[in-house]
């Protein structure tokens, strides 16, 4: 490397990992990286998180704001968004040699949140994803991606955004989780949110004061008016519209309902209307709606449904040699007997063990422990389920029974959009012995 010419990307990531390990002794996460590289390159946060799939707030204020502050300590001088060449710079020339590109390649990212797009640790769901590519394309379309927490609907719907934006489309991504209480219970307010958003993303000007009529027009007419005559007409391009975590809004009885209503109005519109035919809808959710809709006025019974599986025993395999693991079918069996094909769990498991911390014995051993790599996640889990204590229970009897068990639909709607359990028929059983092992012994407890 020439100390005395600026540092290139590559130069400055290989710095940023090498003094991160050597002081914490684990690299930058994926989404760590999504931020270095992104203010290295001088991007905004928002282009940023269009990109990759994240929140605005979710990369500055979350993953950013402590990058900085890790990287100001470790570099023993203020490091931000603004100023990250020059300290890096003056890193490098510090620094030893540079390990081989080829020992970087190696490294194997803690796996959390979505994959991002240029991760090879991403699984391709069994043609998923080229049916989502071709449906993406048809005018008015809408996909609607249904599965438990933690399951790949964002690394998913990110695919989607990335291959629409290969075909000149534009997109725009909302995280509904992302959204504070006091719009979502308000339905002006809500689409208001909803229209000044995708308007940021697409770099158009807030035009909200001119559009909406709250003397005559109802709410979902003035967002949709909105859409028509403003942002639809403004970009003159096909609009790939992604909704993450929609299930989040099904509480709010105040929105839900005629926000719902709308989205399939606009999948209708699109049939018919040459301004509607560019909107292309994606919509991301945990489980069914248990809200009552009319089926005209409901989007869960149209569009191209994508139901999101565990992985199979093959997929499990190929991630397995991705952590450089060479495992047998048994090992594989074990792993799966424990967590089954969870792709959360599957990850993490593997990157334990690759990384040589713990065997996959041990990690067996001590899964649905205290002391074992899931607790956290354990944990999480069931501090949700005491706050609602007749869920807790409901769970209880499902993971005490060896036979699949009946709970009311409610029951069933929370505890499998948790990802806790799966349907048998009408009834349910513990995804996978973990749930079953970890809630007999701390819910018999508690």
């Amino acid at each position: 490397m020439n100390l005395d010419s600026e540092l290139n990307w590559t130069e400055a990531k290989q710095v940023a990992e090498q003094l991160v390990f050597k002081k914490m002794g684990k690299y930058l996460s994926d989404v760590e990286m999504i931020v270095l590289q992104g203010s290295w390159e001088g991007k905004t946060y928002e282009e940023m998180a269009q990109k990759a799939g994240y929140t605005v707030d979710y990369l500055n204020k979350d993953v950013g704001n402590k990058l900085w502050k890790k990287l100001s300590n470790i570099l023993g001088e203020k490091v931000s968004k603004k100023n990250l060449r020059e300290p890096l710079k003056r890193a490098s020339k510090s620094q030893k040699p540079l390990q081989a590109a080829s020992v970087l390649v190696k490294e194997i990212p803690f796996p959390e949140g979505s994959v991002p797009l240029d991760s090879s640790f991403y699984v391709k769901r069994n043609g998923i994803e080229s049916l989502c590519y071709d449906a993406i394309k048809k005018q008015g379309s809408l996909i609607r991606i249904k599965a438990p927490k933690l399951m790949g609907k964002t690394s998913l719907m990110s695919r989607i955004l990335n291959h629409s934006q290969s075909q000149n489309y534009k997109t725009a991504y909302l995280d509904f989780g992302s959204v504070e209480r006091s719009i979502v219970t308000n339905l002006d307010k809500f689409l208001r949110w909803l229209c000044l958003m995708v308007g940021r993303q697409l770099k158009l000007e807030n035009q909200l004061s001119e559009y909406w009529d709250t003397e005559i027009l109802g709410s979902n007419d003035n967002c949709t008016v909105y859409f028509e005559e403003y942002i639809l007409p403004a970009i003159d391009c096909p609009l790939v519209l992604a909704l993450d975590e929609v299930d989040l809004l099904f509480s709010q009885t105040q929105v839900i309902e005629d926000f719902l209503g709308m989205v399939r109005s606009w999948h209708e519109k699109g049939k018919i209307s040459q301004q509607w035919k560019q909107l292309r809808l994606v919509m991301a959710h945990s489980t069914e709606c248990y809200i009552p809709l009319d089926m005209n006025q409901s989007p869960f019974n149209a569009g191209v449904p994508i139901e999101l599986l565990e992985f199979d025993s093959q997929q499990v395999t190929k991630l397995a040699h991705l952590h450089q693991l060479k495992w047998n079918q048994s090992q594989i069996e074990e792993l799966m007997g424990m967590v089954g094909g969870h792709p959360s769990l599957v990850r993490l498991a593997l990157y334990e063990v690759s990384s040589g911390k713990i065997t996959l014995e041990q990690l067996l051993n001590e899964a649905s422990t205290e002391a074992g790599i899931y607790s956290n996640h354990l944990r999480r889990q069931l501090e949700v389920l005491q706050q609602i204590p007749e869920l807790a229970q409901a769970l209880q009897k499902v993971v005490r029974s060896p036979e699949p068990v009946e709970l009311d639909s409610m029951q069933i709607y929370k505890l499998h959009s948790m990802g806790l359990v799966q349907r048998k028929n009408n009834q349910v059983i513990p995804r996978c012995n973990l749930y079953r092992e970890y809630f007999s012994r701390v819910l018999s407890a508690a």
